[in-house]
C-alpha cells in the first residue's frame, strides 16, 4: 500500500464511529438546513437537538455563532449555550454582539455571520429580535449565509417564531379560534409559505395557530412542541427530532366565515387538514407517495422545503 493510500485509510478509519457509520457532518456536502425548535430544548443531558445541530454545522470543527438579542438575559443565555456546545465538543462557539440596531449594522458582525457554519437564535421576545434585525446588515447576511454558504440556521422559541415571513408576534393561547385574536408581524422570511408557533402542545396553542390561519389561509401552519425540532432541508425533505411532535395545519382547502365576523368572534373553519409528525420520523418529497391519501402531506412538505427569496 502506498503512503498516500495508507494515510487516506487511517483518516477514513478515524472518521468512522464505533458503529462503523460516518457522522452526519462527514457523510456528504452540507445542504442549507433550518433547525426550528419549539423551545425548552435539553441543554444539560442528552442534548439531542443541539447535538444534531452541531453535526449539521460540520461537527466538532464547526464555527457556531449564537444570537441572544431576543433574551432579557443575553449573557446568562449565552453562557448556557456555550457550556452546552463545549460539552458536545464544539470549541469555536461565540456570541454575536447584536444587542441593538447599531450593532446589527456592524461590518464585523456581518463578517462573522458570513464565515459561520451555524447560527443559533435563542428564545425571548420575537418582536424585540425583529426590531433589532429588520433590514439590517445582520439580517441580509443571515440570508446570504443560508442561501449561498449553506449555513445551518437554528432558533428556539422566539428564535423559531422569526423563521417565517409572516410571524406570530404575540397573542393569548385562546380556547377557541377567534377572529383577530393574534397579533402578527414580519419575520426573517426563511419560510415564505408557512407560519410557526412554538411551545405548541404544552401551551395548547392549536386554537391560536388556527386563529392566525383563518386570517391567512394561504399559509401552512407549523406547531412545534417543546424539546422538539423541525429540521428542514431546502429542496429535499423534513425531519422531526427531539421528544415531541410537529403539527402541520393546512387551511388551503378551508371554508370559513371569518370575513363576516366581528373581532374576537368564534370562527367556523371547515375542511382544514392536519398532520401530526412525531419525533424520529423523516419525510422527503421523493419518499412521500403520490396517492390520494399521501398527496396532502406531500404538498405540505413541498411548501416547507421550497426555496424562498434571498432577502438581501
Amino acid at each position: 500500500m502506498s503512503r498516500r493510500k495508507f494515510i487516506g485509510s487511517m483518516v477514513s478509519g478515524l472518521a468512522m464511529t464505533a458503529a462503523g457509520v460516518l457522522p452526519i457532518w462527514a457523510q456528504r456536502p452540507k445542504v442549507p438546513r433550518l433547525v426550528i425548535v419549539g423551545g425548552a430544548e435539553d441543554r444539560l443531558k442528552d442534548r439531542i437537538i443541539l447535538r444534531k445541530f452541531s453535526d449539521y454545522c460540520g461537527g466538532p470543527q464547526a464555527k457556531i455563532r449564537i444570537i441572544t438579542a431576543a433574551s432579557g438575559d443575553p449573557q446568562g443565555v449565552w453562557q448556557s449555550y456555550r457550556e452546552a456546545f463545549h460539552a458536545l465538543g464544539v470549541s469555536d462557539v461565540d456570541r454575536l454582539p447584536i444587542d441593538d440596531r447599531e450593532s446589527a449594522q456592524s461590518a464585523a458582525v456581518q463578517a462573522e455571520i458570513l464565515q459561520a457554519d451555524g447560527i443559533f437564535m435563542s428564545g425571548g421576545d420575537q418582536s424585540k429580535l425583529m426590531a433589532i434585525l429588520w433590514d439590517s446588515l445582520a439580517y441580509q447576511s443571515l440570508h446570504q449565509s443560508f442561501h449561498m454558504n449553506a449555513c445551518c440556521i437554528g432558533g428556539t422559541s422566539a428564535g423559531a417564531a422569526v423563521m417565517s415571513r409572516h410571524m406570530i408576534a404575540q397573542g393569548p393561547s385562546v380556547l377557541r379560534p377567534s377572529k383577530e385574536a393574534v397579533e402578527t408581524d414580519i419575520g426573517l422570511g426563511f419560510l415564505s409559505q408557512a407560519v410557526v408557533d412554538q411551545h405548541f402542545s404544552e401551551r395548547r396553542r392549536l386554537p391560536r395557530l388556527l386563529s392566525t390561519l383563518a386570517m391567512r389561509p394561504d399559509l401552512l401552519g407549523v406547531g412545534i412542541d417543546e424539546d422538539t425540532a423541525l429540521v428542514i432541508e431546502r429542496g429535499e425533505g423534513i425531519e422531526v427530532i427531539g421528544q415531541g411532535t410537529v403539527t402541520l395545519v393546512d387551511p388551503s382547502q378551508m371554508q370559513s366565515n371569518v370575513d363576516d365576523l366581528e373581532t374576537l368572534d368564534q370562527i367556523e373553519m371547515l375542511g382544514v387538514q392536519l398532520h401530526l409528525l412525531p419525533a424520529g420520523h423523516r419525510y422527503t418529497v421523493k419518499s412521500v407517495g403520490q396517492g390520494t391519501k399521501s398527496a396532502p402531506l406531500r404538498r405540505a412538505i413541498e411548501r416547507l422545503v421550497a426555496v424562498g427569496p434571498i432577502r438581501a
